[in-house]
């Protein structure tokens, strides 16, 4: 197509002076003025050819493009532009117009050659005729809406902030997650570093050793995959000299811009080579180091790096950096307290709570515990096994209403009071009698602090103590005798060798706490391998299902075959709790096993003193046939104090019993209820050293109160060529 461009043909680029025009001076005056105007307009403006090749553009467009109307004249508009959707949706625009003849708003995101930043333009697209009405050419006029894209780019970013920010209590997951969200809309490269103090939930303090501070990386991202660039793998240590941004920014809680001219940053590099040459490789050239300053405590600092394509951040994008790292510096001080809360909520749990199950021959045992608040790792149920005298053992499983670390507290009471009163010894039904007298006086105090507070304080900020249930059994491996009672507490499910499990029938008292009720024990016997199952309403009651149908949903799994112990407490746990329970709840099942006839021996004695010397006698006897000789010479002692008291001071029947299991027991009963106890004896008393012998030659002795009086017992290691013959109670030990 021929083009006439006669129209501004004879045209001076000098042209009149200014000041002689005026309008209607002329034709010529009046195209000067439109060239000046088109010139000079803020706004862009460009003239393509019917082959979309510039022709004009005026100075805006061309600053734009980086370079100058007669540098691009005659170019195809293709050329200059980059290879990507936006500038081919910019091109099809231009074509649909000279196709079309009919203008076209148009706007487009592009990036342009001179900057690596992202434009908006509104573009006004029409057609250009010639006087016979010919399109010859299609004008644009661009208005640059970048600001406003810009500003609502960063908006945006704090949108998406809001919610992915923060989505757990983990510090480490929480600096992943600002890291992301940073790269690559805003930077090439984040990291992620706190003060170590942070990671363990300690208030943090800058520490600095030659004005150096050490941080650990746990959380960095790239646009290269892998994060090459980085000369700290996560969870490695960086070590910040005073004069790099992040050290500057740690110490003077700003923002600090880092790059090219800066002596600070070009010194930090100078001294680090490693990390010199990761910057050279990679061509980072823009640093911007942010601390993370949250509550008046400073965790952290967050580094953006671009590279040296990119434009060095502006000031509008510093305070988006220092926006960005407040939120994620606010959510990782909720982490980091919330780590602090559950380290202590665990270590609240691994003291009030048994560690590991001791060792013991009476049961095989294996427990399951799960919290409602499974985040705080702790809650009001609690069990526990108590070894006792005689190779007895006390089962005990108790519930506080409530949930959390208030109900856990609580929980710890109960549990190291029912631990004093069963190292008292006292039968079932007398221990709960003395707990519930402990939980009123208990609820007492807890009264009194309330209304000493005042009617403000939240109730839930006390300890609630009435109303807790416990369930207190112990079993004797010897008769295989297990005697029960329980404190509102649910009852036993009981499994015996070929039968199927039945619900142990108890005479309930009331909740501890209540007071003025009796508590009754029940006697079962258990042949061995009986299977019995303690546990807290929790397991079996939920809101959907009443405790009698969870019962009978306990009863089934507990039927079920499995391949152990464990197999069947996970069995139980899977079956009756839900993905999220409500309610705390704990488990623990035991196994029973009996000691063998070899393993015990007992002697009827009379109330004579010349007794004594036969019980020494059968002692010795009974050891040898164990095989125990090396013993002899002390059990012989023990015997002989011990029956030398009862016969002195005791009342019939008095009979010996030794038991060989873990350890050498040796126990004497009497009628007597009168418990003995150490007393210093003066030099030339002719008693009062039989008790203080016993403890010096024994590892532990003790009384407890029975039926028909009183048993003191003394309890020994095995002699070391013993210890091989002694089974782990599931077989008796050979004699």
């Amino acid at each position: 197509m021929r083009v006439d461009r006669s129209w501004w043909t004879g045209m001076d680029a000098e042209g009149p002076d200014a000041g002689s025009l005026q309008a209607g001076a002329g034709d010529a005056a009046d195209r000067l003025v439109v060239e000046w105007a088109f010139a000079q307009s803020p706004v862009t403006m460009t003239i393509f050819d019917t082959e979309v090749r510039y022709w004009r553009l005026n100075q805006a467009s061309g600053r734009i493009m980086g370079a100058v109307e007669t540098e691009l004249r005659g170019r195809p508009f293709r050329e200059t532009l980059p290879e990507n959707e936006a500038a081919e949706g910019y091109v099809r625009q231009l074509r649909q117009v000279l196709d079309t003849g009919a203008p076209v708003s148009y706007e487009s995101l592009i990036k342009l050659p001179t900057t690596s930043r992202e434009y908006s333009r509104t573009s006004w697209m029409w057609p250009v005729r010639d006087p016979s009405g010919t399109v010859c050419a299609v004008a644009i006029a661009a208005f640059d809406s970048s600001e406003q894209h810009w500003a609502r780019q960063r908006l945006s970013l704090l949108n998406e902030a809001g919610t992915s920010l923060g989505t757990s209590l983990d510090v480490a997951l929480t600096g992943a997650e600002l890291a992301r969200l940073a790269v690559p809309r805003f930077a090439d490269l984040a990291t992620v570093d706190l003060l170590e103090d942070v990671l363990k939930g300690a208030e943090p303090v800058l520490r600095s050793v030659d004005g150096s501070v050490a941080l650990r990386r746990i959380a960095h991202e790239s646009i290269n995959v892998g994060v090459p660039e980085t000369v700290v793998e996560l969870g490695g240590i960086d070590t910040y000299p005073p004069f790099s941004p992040a050290a500057r920014a740690l110490a003077t809680g700003l923002a600090v811009l880092g790059g090219p001219g800066d002596p600070d940053h070009e010194r930090w590099l100078a001294e680090d080579e490693v990390r010199a040459a990761m910057v050279q490789r990679f061509k980072l050239r823009w640093y911007l180091a942010v601390p993370l300053r949250a509550r008046g405590l400073t965790l952290g600092v967050v580094v953006f790096v671009r590279r040296g394509s990119q434009d060095p951040f502006d000031r509008d994008e510093l305070l988006l950096a220092e926006e960005l790292a407040s939120r994620a510096a606010l959510c990782v001080d909720n982490a980091r307290r919330y780590t602090r809360e559950h380290a202590t909520a665990l270590a609240l749990q691994r003291n009030l709570l048994p560690a590991g199950l001791p060792e013991q021959a009476a049961v095989e045992i294996t427990s399951r515990y799960l919290p409602a608040d499974a985040s705080a790792g702790v809650g009001g149920d609690w069990f526990d096994v108590i070894p006792l005298s005689g190779t007895r053992v006390a089962l005990v499983v108790g519930d506080v209403v409530g949930h959390g670390i208030n109900a856990s507290a609580t929980m710890g009471r109960l549990r190291t009071a029912v631990r004093t009163l069963a190292d008292v010894d006292l039968p079932p039904d007398e221990l709960l009698v003395h707990l519930d007298d402990l939980v009123s006086h208990l609820g007492a105090e807890e009264d009194a602090v309330r209304a000493e507070a005042g009617s403000g304080q939240p109730e839930e900020s006390g300890i609630a103590v009435t109303g807790a249930t416990c369930l207190y059994a112990v079993y004797d491996p010897v008769s295989g005798r297990c005697t029960v009672a329980s404190a509102g507490h649910p009852p036993p499910v009981l499994l015996v060798p070929g039968g199927t499990p039945e619900v142990v029938r108890l005479s309930p008292g009331p909740p501890l706490g209540v007071g003025g009720l009796p508590f009754e024990a029940a006697e079962l016997e258990l042949p061995e391998g009986s299977l019995l199952a303690l546990y807290t309403d929790g397991l079996v009651e939920t809101r959907e299902r009443e405790l009698d149908a969870g019962l009978e949903v306990m009863r089934r799994a507990l039927s079920a075959p499995s391949r152990s112990l464990d197999a069947a407490c996970d069995s139980i746990f899977t079956t009756l709790l839900g993905a999220h329970p409500s309610d705390d709840a704990a488990l623990l099942l035991a196994r029973t096993r009996l000691l063998g006839a070899d393993q015990v021996a007992t002697l009827d004695i009379a109330q004579d003193p010349a007794c004594v010397a036969e019980a020494r006698s059968w002692a010795g006897r009974t050891l040898a046939g164990w095989g125990l000789e090396e013993a002899a010479f002390v059990t012989e002692l023990v015997v002989s104090e011990l029956v030398t008291n009862a016969i002195r001071y005791g009342q019939e029947p008095v009979q010996l019993r030794l038991v060989r299991d873990r350890t050498l027991i040796c126990e004497v009963s009497d009628g007597s209820n009168t418990a003995p106890h150490l007393r210093r004896a003066r030099t030339f008393d002719e008693g009062g050293r039989g008790l203080l012998l016993v403890a010096q030659l024994t590892r532990s002795w003790g009384t407890r109160q029975t039926a028909r009086g009183k048993t003191i017992w003394a309890e020994q290691p095995l002699p070391a060529s013993a210890l091989t013959n002694v089974t782990d109670g599931t077989e008796p030990a050979p004699s």
